[in-house]
């Protein structure tokens, strides 16, 4: 039997080389595609106050902008969940204009009724924007210690309060709000969509390379044991979602758990 050197284009034979360099481009191009799916999503709104990118079939990130001394304009994530012609949003944009544009943008661009908005926590990163979502009777709920908190800051404060658990419709489904413990802060809940895997960890998870951020608030000691107990509640979770930056996997609880874990 007489070995011959595979054909490539024009009739030449391929290098051992050649064909190793191909398979480098084809597994890179994999890896950027899968880095593609499970963090960027599709934009579909753009503007100066909010950005809007469709992470699955029925959930959309909604990004708007905060100024900080620290570390400087920074990018403040929260969740839309669409079921039929109804939406549930978790955490609000980081102020009352960017929330009137994320209000006219689900009204004009989903065609979609806000059942109700859903604060994870006490930061006005969280409910910065809640006035205006009130003044367009759109129902609000937190935890308790949220409402609590907001009160005492003399901040605009959620309507409605639950304790552990919360379950909220959205067309033919359902999101729920859990409290699993401290962290970010000592209120900090999460959102949950069961038929598409999607969780909004908020700020109690980290994105892939983050620092630990600001801690005036959180209890660190606790941090790492409460999102365990969220990582355990939700094994088949597929989207995470945090606070800031880019959405990843399951990772990203594996990745906060480690960095706050004690040494």
């Amino acid at each position: 039997m007489t070995y011959r050197e595979p054909i490539g284009l024009h009739g030449r034979p391929w290098s051992v080389r050649g064909v190793l360099a191909i398979i480098v481009v084809i597994v890179l191009e994999l890896s950027c595609s899968s880095q593609k799916r499970e963090g960027s999503g599709n934009e579909v709104h753009r503007s100066k106050d909010l950005r809007v990118t469709q992470l699955t079939e029925s959930c959309f990130l909604h990004t708007s902008f905060k100024r900080t001394e620290d570390f400087g304009l920074v990018p403040c994530n929260g969740l839309i969940v669409k079921n039929g012609d109804e939406v549930i949003v978790f955490d609000t944009p980081t102020n009352d204009r960017a929330a009137e544009a994320l209000i006219a943008w689900i009204q004009g661009s989903l065609h979609c009724r806000i059942n109700a908005v859903v604060p994870t926590h006490f930061h006005d990163d969280c409910l910065g924007g809640l006035q205006a979502f009130h003044d367009r009777h759109i129902p609000s709920y937190a935890h308790a210690r949220t409402i609590s908190l907001a009160k005492q800051r003399e901040l605009v404060a959620p309507q409605n309060g639950f304790e552990d658990s919360l379950a909220l419709n959205v067309g033919a489904e359902q999101v729920t709000a859990m409290y699993f413990g401290e962290g970010h802060t000592q209120d900090n809940i999460v959102g949950y969509f069961a038929r598409e895997h999607v969780l909004f960890g908020g700020c109690l998870i980290k994105e892939r390379g983050a620092s630990k951020g600001y801690l005036g608030d959180a209890n660190v000691a606790a941090w790492s044991a409460t999102v365990e107990r969220v990582k355990q509640a939700y094994p088949q979770v597929e989207v995470v979602v945090p606070g800031h930056g880019q959405p990843g996997n399951k990772d990203l609880l594996d990745l906060t758990i480690q960095m706050f874990r004690a040494p």
